[in-house]
C-alpha cells in the first residue's frame, strides 16, 4: 500500500502531465493560427500599404501581440485573440480595394474638369499671342516679350501631351498631377500676358 506522502506526489505528477499536455494541445493550432495570419497580412500587404496603411499597422501590432503571448507560452490567449485578429487581415484585401475604387473615381472626376480646362486655356493663351504678333515687330506694350511666351506655351503643349499619355496608360494619379501642374502654370501665363481665363474656367455646381 502507498503512503500517503508517495501517493500525493503521484498526484501531482498527474496533474503536471495533464497540464503539460493541454500546454502542448494548444501550442499546434495557436501556431497555425499565427501563420495563417502571417499568410492574410502578405496578401493584402502591397494594396493595403498603398490605400489603408493605418489600418494594416494597426493589425500588424495586433499580431505581434499574438506573437508575444505565443513567445511567453500563453497559448490560451493566442486561440483567444486570433480568430478576431484573422477576421482584420482578411479583410484588408477588400477594404484597401474599396479605397482604391474611391481613389480612383475621384482621380477620374479631377481628369476630367482638367482636361476640360486645360486645353481651353492654351487655346486663349494661343489666340493672344497670335493678335499680339499682328503688331509691329517690337515687343508689346508693357514689355511682354512674345519670344518667351511662345515658348512658355510650347513647354505647356509637351506637358499636356505627358498628362496624357499619363492617363492613356492608366497612371491617374501622375496624369493629375501633371494636368494640376499644367494648369497653374498657364494661369501664370496669362496673368503675364493680360489674359482673361474667367470665361474658360467652370463654375462651381450650385444646389
Amino acid at each position: 500500500m502507498l503512503s500517503m506522502p508517495r501517493c500525493h506526489s503521484f498526484v501531482w505528477i498527474a496533474i503536471a502531465a495533464m497540464a503539460l499536455a493541454g500546454c502542448t494541445s494548444q501550442m499546434v493550432p495557436a501556431q497555425r493560427s499565427i501563420s495563417e495570419i502571417d499568410a492574410a497580412l502578405s496578401a493584402a500587404s502591397s494594396e493595403a500599404v498603398k490605400y489603408i496603411p493605418e489600418q494594416l499597422t494597426d493589425v500588424r501590432s495586433r499580431l505581434d501581440d499574438l506573437k508575444a503571448s505565443f513567445a511567453k507560452e500563453d497559448y490560451a490567449a493566442v486561440l483567444q485573440g486570433a480568430p478576431a485578429v484573422k477576421r482584420a487581415a482578411q479583410g484588408l484585401v477588400g477594404a484597401a480595394a474599396a479605397k482604391k475604387a474611391e481613389r480612383m473615381q475621384a482621380l477620374n472626376e479631377q481628369w476630367a474638369g482638367l482636361a476640360a480646362v486645360v486645353p481651353e486655356y492654351m487655346w486663349a493663351i494661343q489666340s493672344h499671342i497670335d493678335q499680339l504678333g499682328k503688331g509691329p515687330a517690337r515687343k508689346p506694350a508693357g514689355g511682354i516679350d512674345l519670344d518667351a511666351a511662345r515658348g512658355s506655351l510650347s513647354d505647356a503643349a509637351s506637358l499636356w501631351s505627358k498628362g496624357q499619355a499619363a492617363f492613356a496608360t492608366g497612371n491617374l494619379a501622375e496624369a493629375v498631377t501633371t494636368a494640376q501642374s499644367l494648369k497653374t502654370h498657364l494661369e501664370r501665363l496669362a496673368s503675364t500676358l493680360r489674359v482673361d481665363l474667367t470665361a474658360f474656367t467652370p463654375k462651381p455646381a450650385t444646389g
